[in-house]
């Protein structure tokens, strides 16, 4: 395998950073996928004079460990870390090298205060934005701390091992060979699941804000940008920093950025947050809203926050069909993103359910690795672009059935196939698949309001064309609101919008 020239001039850059020496031990067989990282490990080595080889017995083949020289570091690469995991393979040579990974001190003694031994597998695939968060996460663990190890472990590698545990999605993490965890997670919310979340005791002595934003897409993040901006005291509270597009793989249609991905386009937005004096704080959850003499935001913890003003910028999550065998075999066949799990149905057959233009952009990403692709649409026709509908009917593995309605996802210990029914007939049929993608659109984050403020029939807050509820001093924003299209740049504009919205009601009262 030759690495090509844009990814050895990137890797020639980032090892002129690393600022110790670096022993890889590398366990490879006689396969091809073996060879493909000889080469990776061989084109390191000629690369930077910090990097080492040795040939050693690992506990998988072909994999290859990244170490300090004498002291066994705890992270493995299981596969060949290309593609998605790229990164990875970078941030590992570099910390373990000696320099210091970026994260919080408070995140980094959380860490470094675990007791227990964790050893933790990661099961990717390279096409997977979701899974390299994961991956960094656990490896910056594993320097940071003796006792923690960690195994990226590439599917497709290893296709005999990931049907034995019946994975279905990615990223699936093992700790201690028990199940741990499935999706995307950051360091901190790995820390929380093992048991280091804060309480509401961190929040009891806050003082009350200008401007309280609830919600860290990029509609809260535009929105408290535009409040710390204007000097006024400005907190922001999210479940998850970057919303949404933490699972959108590949955006094309934010100006000015001819492409980009969603956990990168995340990241630049909490880091330019944090650039101002914004409280921010992550992993929490809203559970009420109280207009009394400051609004009052309680979160699930318990913790209450008052503030003269809230921004409310929730965002919207995938829509469920809400069938029989949807929650029960969600990860065990039904999935919600074909650019993170579709590798992982190679030469299988599997169902698109819905027709619009995340729907056919799914069935037409999933016919280049599947083996046959059967679209779902409730309406007599497609509402997706006439230019995807083109593409797809282009395609040869790939059946399109119009006007008829999911029964149910059916299966034993795992998704074995659909039922629907066609709808001007009522006749009820059944295909045999390994895999339901669901893509039907989107549902607003706004139930945990109730009558709190407006909302229409869908969920949606509604909001004036400043971004105001009918409840004085509490705003809106994105794609949890009424506003007609759902789009990032929209909901940047949106944030914007509210929280000046928000400064100008302040300056009135």
């Amino acid at each position: 395998m030759q690495l090509d020239e844009n990814i050895k001039a990137q890797l020639a850059q980032y090892l002129q950073m690393l600022e110790g020496d670096v022993l890889l031990k590398v366990s490879a067989g006689a396969d091809q996928v073996s060879r493909e990282m000889l080469d990776l490990v061989d084109e390191l080595a000629t690369m930077s004079a910090h990097i080492k080889v040795e040939h050693a017995e690992l506990e998988r083949t072909p994999s290859f460990s990244v170490n300090r020289i004498g002291e066994e570091t705890g992270i493995t690469f299981a596969g060949v870390p290309l593609g998605h995991e790229f990164t990875s393979l970078v941030l590992a040579l570099l910390q373990v090298s000696g320099r210091a990974p970026k994260v919080d001190q408070k995140v980094i003694d959380q860490v470094q205060m675990i007791q227990e031994t964790y050893h933790f597998e990661t099961y990717v695939s390279l096409s997977c934005q979701n899974c390299p968060d994961v991956v960094q996460a656990l490896n910056t663990m594993s320097v940071l701390n003796p006792g923690i190890s960690h195994t990226m472990i590439d599917g497709a590698a290893y296709k005999e091992e990931v049907e034995s545990k019946n994975i279905m999605a990615v990223p699936t993490v093992y700790l201690n060979g028990e199940p741990f965890g499935n999706g995307r997670m950051t360091l901190e919310e790995i820390l929380a699941k093992l048991g280091s979340a804060p309480d509401a005791s961190e929040f009891a002595n806050k003082e009350p804000f200008d401007v309280l934003v609830v919600g860290g897409g990029p509609a809260g993040a535009s929105a408290a940008v535009y409040a710390a901006r204007k000097g006024i005291r400005t907190g922001i509270v999210a479940e998850r920093f970057g919303g949404q597009i933490l699972d959108t793989a590949s955006i094309e249609n934010f100006i000015s950025v001819k492409h980009t991905e969603g956990p990168k386009l995340a990241a630049n937005l909490e880091e330019h947050v944090k650039e101002y004096n914004i409280d921010v704080m992550n992993l929490q959850r809203a559970k009420r809203l109280e207009k009394k003499d400051h609004i009052e935001i309680e979160l699930e913890n318990g913790a209450v926050l008052k503030s003269k003003t809230v921004i409310l910028s929730t965002g919207a999550r995938w829509r469920n069909i809400g069938v029989p065998g949807e929650a029960e075999f969600k990860n065990k066949g039904v999935a919600y993103c074909p650019h993170c799990d579709g590798p992982l149905f190679e030469g299988k057959h599997v169902a698109v359910i819905g027709g619009g233009n995340s729907g056919i952009e799914a069935a037409i990403d999933l016919a280049g690795i599947v083996k046959h692709v059967t679209v779902l649409e409730f309406m007599p026709e497609l509402k997706a672009d006439s230019v995807l509908q083109d593409r797809l009917y282009s395609l040869p593995n790939v059946t399109v059935l119009k006007n008829v309605q999911t029964k149910e996802i059916t299966g034993t210990d795992s998704v074995n196939g659909i039922t629907y029914i066609e709808r001007d007939t009522g006749t009820e049929q059944h295909i045999e698949l390994s895999g339901v993608f669901v893509q039907i659109g989107l549902v607003p984050n706004t139930d945990w309001l109730g009558d709190a403020v407006e909302r229409n029939k869908f969920g949606e807050i509604v909001v004036d064309n400043r971004g105001a509820t009918n409840v004085p001093g509490v705003f809106a924003a994105g794609d949890c609101t009424t506003a007609p299209y759902k789009q990032i740049i929209i909901s940047m504009g949106s944030g914007a919008t509210a929280s000046l919205g928000a400064f100008d009601y302040l300056v009135r009262n």
